[in-house]
């Protein structure tokens, strides 16, 4: 799977990765569908809900990292 980075869409990062779907949702990103998320970067949905992005890679790193094994 293509690795995940901050400058990524939401829509981009779920293609990428559906599994992060519960990451994003527990952070309070609860539109991962709607049109926002095609245009909205990672780092600026978590600016927007008050994350630290560091956290969020972190968080999204290990969901990755638990699916693969």
């Amino acid at each position: 799977m293509a690795q995940i980075t901050p400058d990524m869409t939401i829509g981009q990062a779920l293609m990428a990765n559906p599994n992060i779907a519960p990451v994003l949702m527990q952070i309070g990103m609860h539109c991962l569908g709607c049109p926002a998320s095609q245009g909205e970067t990672l780092e600026e949905a978590a600016m927007v809900h008050g994350v630290d992005i560091h956290e969020l890679m972190e968080h999204i790193e290990a969901a990755c990292a638990a699916k693969a094994e």
